[in-house]
């Protein structure tokens, strides 16, 4: 794709993800995004088949930015069970933004559970798995026996506490899954 083709492709990429993620996936026409983007229908479609195709792209980029926010969040100092605490705190803070509306991930994969095959669905299960890798090396770095039954509790804790305070907009969830996650990792050095 020439260099002004991918400008283009990236502007629509951009305008979905502002838009998508403050709005949801069905709220949001092609119209919009492409009159966002700066760009006609016709150019939107010569860059994506449908909106579909769209909203697996707009997730494909969010993915990488999003694991590394979560690795930054942790940051690589302490033992897990003090990364963990520490993620869990920015978490809340983050989440006390006035343009935080939870996960993209979290909030696509609600929206078109019965879709299955989308695009949406694949990023969403293969950024959650990501996430899940990234929690297994570190639980293993330190040597837990079970490093993927502990990463997949992590897991369940982030996305557990991520829609607790999209439903209650209470950033305490936040800080209740990181003192659960100090439990229970303290308790697998056992």
């Amino acid at each position: 794709m020439p260099r002004d083709g991918l400008l283009t492709k990236n502007q629509i990429v951009a305008a979905a993800d502002e838009l998508f993620y403050s709005r949801g996936l069905h709220a949001v026409s092609v119209d919009a995004i492409a009159e966002k983007a700066g760009v006609t229908k016709k150019t939107f479609y010569y860059h994506f088949k449908s909106k579909d195709d769209l909203i697996g792209c707009y997730l494909d980029a969010r993915d990488r930015p999003t694991v590394d926010r979560f690795k930054a969040w942790a940051g690589s100092e302490g033992s897990v069970a003090d990364r963990m605490t520490r993620f869990f705190s920015k978490l809340a803070r983050s989440s006390q933004g006035p343009r935080w509306n939870g996960c993209g991930f979290l909030r696509a994969a609600a929206e078109l559970a019965n879709m299955h095959g989308h695009p949406a669905l694949t990023a969403a299960r293969t950024h959650k798995a990501r996430c899940e890798q990234w929690l297994s090396e570190m639980v293993n770095e330190e040597g837990h026996s079970d490093a993927e039954t502990i990463a997949r509790a992590l897991m369940v804790l982030i996305d557990g506490a991520v829609s607790q305070i999209l439903i209650h907009r209470d950033a305490k969830y936040a800080t209740s899954a990181g003192f659960a996650a100090r439990s229970l990792l303290n308790r697998g050095q056992l």
